[in-house]
């Protein structure tokens, strides 16, 4: 298939928004922010399973997921389950490859005058901020491919499973049911294998339950706050393609 089709070029801006977001998420995700804090309002505190003072701290990488969240729904949409399994197993690979490109750096020997940097007034060392941003541990990469592999794979099977009850229709039922379910499975196969399997951690399942918890309330609730924009989106896509054209790939892509 050559790039000249309206379908074709549609699949290539598609996927390279969802391989590109999910592997800018990986690497922005070391930075954990506070959701209550950057909304200047009063931290919630909530105790869960034991667990005390529990608030919104999340992973940066929750700014992108949003993008792939719809990214997946409409390529399931318009193209299909395989071409959203093939592109899901894509992005895990090049995941995987960043990752082993980002080691390799690490390893190479910094320059002299590259050590030492200021920063805003203050001495920095370089290497050592390379080193704490870009490196995670083996874990917490293994733990993200996996969950986000599964979270994937699920997404597709409850996106296909509704449409078989609601036809064409209900395009906010399929999209937002199959993220939150997804979305469920993904925050805890994380969090399990990167801290409870991980014996640098070693969470309880208490600790595992609570966090996991939190997280996924986050994700519902921006799930839930991006269907409009789901919508706006699928619109641009029928005006892209035209209507005639847009229904046949929705009609194919229902087959698998």
């Amino acid at each position: 298939m050559t790039f000249k089709t309206k379908e074709s070029r549609l699949l290539l801006i598609l996927g390279a928004f969802f391989v590109a977001n999910a592997i800018l998420s990986e690497f922005i995700g070391v930075k954990i922010f506070t959701v209550e804090g950057t909304l200047g309002i009063r931290k919630f505190d909530v105790n869960l399973f034991g667990v005390p003072n529990l608030s919104f701290n999340m992973s940066a990488g929750v700014l992108t997921w949003p993008i792939i969240f719809i990214m997946t729904d409409i390529i399931n949409e318009y193209f299909g389950v395989r071409q959203v399994r093939f592109l899901s197993i894509l992005t895990c690979i090049l995941i995987g490859f960043a990752f082993l490109v980002v080691g390799l750096a690490m390893k190479l020997q910094p320059a002299d005058f590259w050590v030492i940097q200021s920063v805003q007034g203050q001495n920095i060392s370089m290497p050592i901020a390379f080193d704490a941003i870009f490196g995670q541990g083996m874990w917490i990469i293994v733990g993200s491919i996996i969950a986000f592999l599964i979270g994937q794979m699920v997404d597709v099977l409850i996106f296909h499973r509704i449409k078989k009850f609601t036809g064409e229709k209900g395009l906010w039922l399929r999209a937002t049911g199959s993220t939150v379910i997804s979305q469920f499975v993904d925050s805890f196969v994380v969090i399990f294998i990167a801290f409870y399997l991980n014996p640098a951690y070693n969470w309880s399942w208490e600790m595992v339950a609570a966090i996991g918890i939190v997280g996924y309330t986050y994700k519902f609730v921006i799930a839930i706050l991006m269907t409009p924009i789901l919508y706006l989106v699928h619109s641009i896509i029928d005006s892209y393609l035209g209507r005639d054209l847009a229904q046949r790939m929705i009609k194919m892509a229902s087959r698998g």
